[in-house]
């Protein structure tokens, strides 16, 4: 997205939380084609058969976000975060009912190495996925939130230390960190901190 498209964001942002109804009608035309690439990216590598399309997930997730009445959006990078929050829980709320119809969703070829999914990665357990960022909350708040926007908003290093409010180079670190302790608990099961 181009800094003017995203000041253009910002500014819808600031204008609806002020109360301006038309503000949220420009404001999806402006970031349907990135709520588009975030939900690809999140349901990159399904398994042939699965149900749940792109459109959907951003039409669901955009039904959500404009609910958000009370919420004082920051900028573009709070919005595109809190997207990444909703798409996430969506497809969880998804996956589980298809594991109650006794079928696993496999997102296959995803990978925590670079937040981008690998051709010949090994399928990963949505709901694993969503247990070990629980339990990883339940110690740090901060790297669960972080990878959310990395690996399902796909947001940027200098985008997530935008929304988190801390450095780079400390999005950078933590990254690193909550990528291994991730690739740990999902390879060993239930790990301590």
């Amino acid at each position: 997205m181009t800094e003017s498209k995203g000041a253009e964001v910002t500014r819808l942002l600031h204008r609806w939380t002020r109360g301006d109804r038309s503000a949220l009608e420009s404001l999806m035309p402006v970031v349907y084609a990135e709520l588009r690439r975030m939900a690809r990216r999140s349901i990159a590598g399904e398994q042939r058969g699965h149900t749940l399309q792109t459109t959907a997930l951003v039409h669901e997730a955009y039904l959500k976000l404009i609910r958000q009445d009370g919420t004082q959006w920051k900028d573009r990078a709070h919005f595109f975060g809190v997207a990444a929050q909703m798409m996430r829980h969506i497809l969880i709320d998804y996956a589980r009912a298809a594991h109650t119809d006794k079928r696993r969703i496999m997102i296959g070829a995803v990978s925590l190495d670079n937040a981008r999914p690998p051709v010949d990665a090994a399928p990963l357990d949505f709901l694993d996925l969503h247990e070990a960022l629980q339990e990883l909350e339940t110690f740090d708040e901060q790297k669960a939130r972080l990878v959310e926007l990395r690996f399902f908003g796909g947001l940027s290093i200098e985008e997530t230390s935008e929304v988190l409010g801390i450095s780079t180079a400390t999005v950078k670190r933590e990254w690193n960190v909550a990528r291994a302790w991730l690739a740990r608990r999902l390879n060993n099961g239930s790990e301590s901190a």
